[in-house]
């Protein structure tokens, strides 16, 4: 039974989380999107992130308290582990750890998207956000990572860059 509780819970703050790290990601590189995009997460994310800014302002550009108010999400998932019988330090770990998965999934996931778009439909409305979310990770790669053929391969390094990343986190967080 605790199975099912901890996959509808999961489930949930994933949804949830990331939203709100879609917030965050999106101020805080300035980008404006859709109407509709826009409607849809400041709907779903208002009721946590605006009492949030009462006590975090936003400070140097930033919406800390969409941040802030993702890891509250994944803390309160993880806590589901306290029912098992977990210490609290374990589950401070395991959400920080999720957390920072979440990040990184989050831009493989924004990396798969825009490949698809460039695929099957460049001019999707939607495309242009998403290829604006990606600018600041794929800039710096296209500096180093000429295109090779006239393919531009810094989304492939961008993606495995990501995976490391994810490996390395393992590895510190000792799930590896």
């Amino acid at each position: 039974m605790l199975s099912i509780l901890q996959l509808i819970v999961d489930t949930i703050a994933t949804l949830l989380g990331g939203v709100l790290l879609l917030r965050f990601w999106m101020q805080a590189i300035r980008v404006r999107p859709p109407q509709s995009v826009a409607h849809f997460t400041y709907t779903v994310t208002d009721w946590l992130v605006r009492p949030l800014r009462r006590v975090v302002p936003g400070v140097g550009g930033y919406d800390w308290a969409s941040l802030i108010g993702a890891f509250l999400v994944v803390l309160l998932a993880s806590s589901v582990l306290l029912l098992a019988g977990m210490p609290f330090e374990f589950v401070l770990k395991a959400a920080l750890h999720r957390f920072l998965t979440w990040i990184l999934y989050g831009f493989m996931a924004l990396l798969v998207i825009e490949a698809i778009f460039s695929w099957v439909n460049p001019q999707a409305p939607l495309a242009p956000l998403v290829g604006a979310l990606n600018d600041p990770l794929l800039r710096p790669l296209r500096r180093v990572v000429p295109p090779l053929g006239g393919l531009d391969l810094s989304m492939l390094v961008a993606l495995i860059l990501l995976q490391i990343a994810k490996f390395v986190l393992d590895s510190v967080f000792g799930y590896r």
